[in-house]
């Protein structure tokens, strides 16, 4: 994979050093600014599921920067499903039937500062390039909001609750042990668009506009410093004049 645009260009990781450099990113991103520690060289967010995935970067051209990275994973269809980093901490059981090909997209981040909407647009591209040479059927993954408090995320999670609950024949079920319920304690509270939407996460955003869904709970992260939603999106769901962008982004 490679594709140049404006001023980014995005690829896929050949090398240790390269997946080395996205997992510092994704330590800055995920642990040192919330932590509010200073990186080193060994400051790194890394697991078991780096191995087995491919790392897809962003790079400003001028500078060489890293300013984005994300990692997926492949699956045949839902038999594999148990397989998946998101399978960790929802019972997928469900999505066991779902007969395409999948993808997890995982550790999304962009670099703090870097508030360029071309980017998140790039990497939208770069998925849809994949998902055609790949034949894939579903996306799915993790959707971070940052902290586990639920205070200041009212009003998104009612919303969640409101328009964008996953089909029952796919919703996951709760494994983790810590979570928060809100389709059930938010049931009675009428969200405020505005508020719902400046507190979503920006890739959350851009899965719910595509006809994305999510868990009807979300899980407590203490490790991450996260509250998570499992989120999913069926390709074949995407309105089409939306799919022609994303083909458009990643021509």
């Amino acid at each position: 994979m490679a594709l140049r645009k404006g001023r980014y260009e995005v690829r896929t990781a050949e090398s240790p050093a390269e997946i080395r450099a996205a997992q510092q990113l994704r330590w800055l991103c995920f642990i040192g600014m919330r932590a509010g520690e200073e990186a080193g060289d060994d400051s790194l967010d890394a697991d078991d599921y780096d191995s087995r995935c491919s790392h897809v970067l962003i790079h400003e051209m001028a500078s060489g920067q890293l300013v984005a990275c994300f990692r997926m994973l492949t699956l045949s269809g839902g038999s594999e499903i148990d397989d998946s980093y998101s399978s960790r901490y929802y019972n997928l059981s469900r999505l066991r039937g779902f007969a395409g090909r999948m993808v997890e997209i995982g550790r999304f981040c962009i670099r703090p500062g870097c508030h360029d909407p071309d980017i998140l647009r790039l990497a939208w591209g770069a998925l849809a390039r994949h998902v055609d040479a790949e034949r894939i059927e579903m996306l799915f993954g993790c959707s971070s909001f940052m902290g586990t408090a639920i205070e200041g995320y009212e009003d998104a999670f009612a919303m969640l609750r409101e328009r964008h609950l996953a089909p029952k024949r796919w919703l996951p079920r709760v494994k983790a042990p810590k979570v928060f319920r809100f389709a059930r304690a938010l049931r009675l509270r009428k969200p405020d668009p505005r508020l719902a939407m400046a507190a979503m996460p920006p890739l959350l955003r851009s899965y719910l506009a595509m006809g994305g869904w999510v868990s009807d709970h979300a899980v407590v992260d203490s490790q991450m410093n996260t509250l998570h939603v499992f989120t999913g999106l069926e390709i074949g769901a995407i309105p089409p004049a939306r799919a022609k962008l994303l083909r458009a982004a990643g021509a």
